[in-house]
């Protein structure tokens, strides 16, 4: 996995910007269409911004949910809340180029195989999705792969759906569909991921996000979420 470590929030946004309209552009060239999935966060909310700016074919982009907290249209916690407002009010998307993920339906596991519909529709089958953008928790956690969660454990489905944690259930793309992404992006900032940021780049299968396959990923951290890697033996590029 490469790795990179950058001043602060702010850099690591503008970095990852670049990164995925790099992507996308190559993306189009080859294939005709850009297919991400977005996790939610603050420093994402600012990637995203920042991606606006950049010269991509729009037009080719469909954005996926890694996965999206079980609430009501608008309500905050949800990530589409932000992912619209970040995206449809800086960039040339128009809104049904942003595939969200059905968590209003009264049938969530209904709505599970109608997500994995759209996912295969687009990603093909085995789902392959050109990049999938991951955070990481202080607790290890990646996209709602949650620890102690049996969705953990869900290899035979694209999207599932979690526990409560931290008050909310969740639905979730899986290891199935994160492992087979052609590029995974890691956005990681902030001094309390500094310890986990370690496990996971010692690829520690202990923590959900040391599950995730290095082979085509790329980290980017602030220094303070790095702080830690240099004593552990990872290799860091600093910018």
């Amino acid at each position: 996995m490469k790795i990179e470590v950058l001043q602060d929030p702010e850099a690591v946004a503008k970095k990852a910007a670049a990164v995925i309209a790099e992507a996308a552009r190559a993306a189009v060239a080859a294939r005709g269409r850009f297919t991400i999935a977005v996790s939610g966060g603050n420093t994402p909310w600012v990637m995203l911004r920042e991606l606006g700016k950049e010269s991509i074919p729009w037009q080719k982009v469909h954005v996926l949910q890694v996965d999206e907290r079980i609430a009501p249209a608008g309500d905050p916690d949800r990530n589409l809340t932000h992912l619209h407002e970040s995206l449809l009010e800086h960039a040339p998307l128009r809104r049904e180029q942003i595939h969200a993920m059905p968590v209003e339906a009264s049938d969530l596991e209904a709505a599970t195989r109608q997500y994995t519909e759209i996912l295969r529709k687009l990603g093909g089958s085995p789902v392959q999705l050109d990049l999938v953008h991951l955070g990481l928790g202080p607790d290890g956690h990646t996209a709602s792969l949650i620890p102690g969660d049996p969705v953990l454990d869900i290899m035979d489905r694209e999207v599932a759906l979690t526990g409560v944690y931290q008050g909310r259930r969740r639905m979730t793309i899986t290891y199935l569909v994160i492992n087979q992404a052609r590029q995974i992006l890691w956005v990681v900032t902030g001094g309390e991921k500094a310890g986990m940021l370690v496990r996971l780049c010692g690829a520690d299968k202990s923590i959900p996000s040391g599950r995730v396959s290095q082979e085509h990923a790329e980290l980017l951290a602030d220094r303070a979420a790095a702080a830690q890697l240099d004593q552990s033996g990872s290799q860091a590029t600093a910018s």
